[in-house]
């Protein structure tokens, strides 16, 4: 599984112009499901993303969680971080997991998240949606279970 985690002030996601999930402070975490992960890399994103130090300390160094400060999460379907970009002008999707098996890892990710942390908000598989935010720094970190 892929998390493109970005340190954010405020996001927002919309669906048919309806507001569907929004937070403060916290993380926007787009999430991707590859064909070939198994249910252990759920629990192994679930981890990383709420313990992944990437807010300012008292000395102004990144040593504090999303969870150390009682922060928010915004997680966001995205398919196409599962992209193949290394030929041509087209992505190929071939890595990315079928959408039943990627729609129950993502429901699954949300569930472990709101167990462990109070302010989880979600975008919608399969949805056209409109994201925003404010990236903080910016700071923004690649993870992957």
């Amino acid at each position: 599984m892929i998390g493109l985690l970005q340190r954010v002030s405020r996001a927002s996601v919309m669906v048919d112009g309806t507001l569907i999930g929004e937070i403060g402070r916290g993380l926007l975490v787009l999430v991707a499901v590859h064909r070939d992960d198994e249910d252990r890399d759920i629990a192994r994103l679930a981890e990383r993303i709420l313990g992944y130090r990437v807010f300012p300390d008292a000395e102004d160094r990144m040593n504090l969680s999303v969870k150390d400060i009682a922060g928010e999460l915004l997680l966001v379907p995205q398919f196409t971080l599962t992209a193949d970009t290394r030929k041509g002008t087209r992505a190929s999707f071939t890595k990315g997991a079928d959408p039943e098996k990627a729609a129950a890892f993502f429901d699954r990710l949300v569930a472990i998240c709101r167990d462990q942390l109070a302010a989880v908000e979600c975008g919608r598989f399969g949805a056209d949606m409109q994201v925003s935010l404010v990236n903080d720094g910016p700071v923004t970190f690649w993870i992957e279970s």
